[in-house]
């Protein structure tokens, strides 16, 4: 058993979303058998697309790290605007911070991981109903 898998993102399947303008969803931690932490790809190929819904962590109390991978998203934070291009960090440690973004330009993709912190990490009901039948990555030998 290897206990590692390497996979180019165009290859994780994604969940599009069932409203007109979502983002398509990689489920990033469920591909890859993850259950320490969350870890999710959002993908908007349309600008002014939202690419994280508004909401805080008041109920998981999950501490998150956004990072764009490519493209350009303006996440608000606490009603504070942010321009941010590939590359970018966003970090949110306080759960009852509000946070959203879109994509800028089309195409924009962000990666989210999150976890609460001092406690294991508990799969969401909504990411078992929306994996439940994906596919997982075989491991690499």
């Amino acid at each position: 058993m290897a206990g590692y898998t390497v996979r180019r993102l165009d290859e994780i399947p994604g969940v599009p979303d069932p409203d007109p303008g979502d983002p398509e969803w990689k489920p990033v931690r469920h591909h890859f058998g993850l259950e320490a932490f969350g870890a999710n790809v959002f993908v908007q190929p349309e600008a002014g697309g939202r690419l994280v819904e508004e909401h805080r962590e008041l109920d998981t109390k999950h501490q998150e790290l956004y990072v764009v991978l490519t493209g350009r998203a303006e996440f608000v934070v606490d009603g504070e605007p942010y321009d941010c291009v590939a590359g970018t960090c966003v970090a949110i440690r306080d759960p009852q911070v509000s946070r959203r973004a879109i994509a800028v330009e089309p195409g924009t993709s962000v990666l989210a991981i999150g976890a609460t912190p001092g406690q294991a990490y508990e799969i969401s009901s909504w990411d078992s109903k929306w994996t439940s039948g994906l596919p997982q990555a075989k491991e690499d030998s």
